[in-house]
């Protein structure tokens, strides 16, 4: 299978690895639908991620000259209008479903991305792919746009590659974290996670409003997605546990941070936990560095990154929540406060929420397919 060329990956903390490239940094592509825009395939277009792909290509004017909606055999043949058109969502397996395709945005799993992605590649498409099949592959860039668009160096359209959306959580935690990093070095984070319905796909969303409804009605709740009740309740994330006890999202995040920062070294943790709420997750972060940061120029770094807001109103006690977030697209950073176990301000702990189906999955992918017109 052909992928994105193996390139040299500078260490995130590396002298200025960014300078230079402002061109590359993401920004909003202000364009209409017009001749000159890439052909566009949105792969699991009937799924949630799929549909929020839609939401933000309108919201960012993302340009395209033509649009291919695609989806399993089951969802082909259902329609679906979009800024004042009429899509037929199509077979994914159809023979020539991606001839002409310069961007294929895909969300449809790890086994359907396995599948097709090579045949998307071998059409010359590049390839965007919201799962886990390729985000570990050492020729395959893992990419958060804010964080490390240098990783997309060698690809370019009409030669075709893959690029890595990394898992939800992971965009989530690094988008608030990298600015921290950068300054004064991450030498080991501690993450708990409280993940939403839609990290487990829209029938997940259905299923927990189903069973709120059930459970305030006197009813056994319905489970089908998940094995136990989901609402009002929490619980270990559904991911199947590994030899380690740790279960396959935590590792993600290990392995995920290491790619992105290209650092091997730092030391991550996560116990990842699934929580009632229905599109946004919350992390508790606890940080420390090799290098001491105090909590006011934390708040200062924090301020000046793209796509975070801070909410920190300790006198009001308000601070980030998945609902206030939902539909957005900044990453909101609170509970900033220095870590007192630790000396010499070398410990922080932040509290973030963002929007899963957003910048967790669609806004990311968009920001990265806006990077490949620049």
């Amino acid at each position: 299978m052909q992928a994105a060329a193996a390139v040299h990956r500078p260490h995130l903390l590396a002298a200025s690895p960014l300078r230079g490239r402002a061109s590359r940094r993401p920004s909003t592509v202000r364009m209409a639908l017009r001749e000159d825009g890439p052909s566009v395939a949105i792969v699991g277009a009937t799924g949630a991620v799929g549909e929020e792909f839609l939401r933000v290509i309108t919201a960012r004017d993302f340009p395209y000259r033509s649009l291919r909606l695609l989806a399993s055999e089951r969802s082909a043949g259902k329609h679906i209008a979009f800024e004042d058109r009429d899509y037929t969502v199509q077979d994914l397996a159809a023979p020539g479903a991606f001839d002409g395709i310069d961007i294929a945005l895909f969300s449809a799993g790890g086994s359907v991305s396995r599948a097709y992605a090579p045949t998307a590649v071998a059409s010359g498409a590049v390839v965007v792919d919201n799962s886990s099949a390729y985000r570990m592959d050492p020729e395959v860039p893992l990419v958060i746009p804010e964080v490390n668009p240098e990783a997309m160096a060698d690809v370019r359209l009409g030669k075709g590659a893959i690029v890595a959306n990394p898992n939800c959580s992971t965009i989530i935690c690094l988008m608030a974290v990298t600015p921290l990093h950068r300054h004064a070095k991450v030498s080991r984070m501690v993450v708990s996670t409280y993940q939403a319905a839609s990290g487990a796909g829209a029938a997940a969303m259905k299923e927990l409003e189903l069973q709120t409804r059930e459970v305030l009605e006197g009813k056994a709740p319905t489970c089908n997605i998940f094995s136990q009740q989901y609402a009002f309740n929490i619980f270990s994330h559904n991911a199947p546990i590994l030899e380690n006890g740790y279960n396959e999202e935590e590792m993600k995040m290990v392995k995920e941070t290491r790619k992105i920062w290209n650092d091997k070294d730092v030391r991550v943790t996560a116990t990842c936990i699934r929580v009632p709420t229905m599109r946004a997750h919350a992390e508790s972060i606890n940080l420390q560095f090799e290098n001491p940061l105090d909590e006011d120029t934390a708040r200062q770094i924090l301020r000046a990154a793209p796509g975070v807001t801070i909410k920190d109103d300790r006198a009001s006690n308000r601070f980030p929540t998945p609902l206030e977030v939902s539909d957005k697209d900044e990453v909101s950073v609170g509970r900033i406060r220095q870590d007192l176990s630790q000396d010499d301000n070398r410990g922080l702990e932040i509290f973030v929420c963002g929007d899963q189906i957003r910048k967790g999955a669609a806004l990311n992918a968009v920001q990265i397919a806006e990077m490949l017109l620049k």
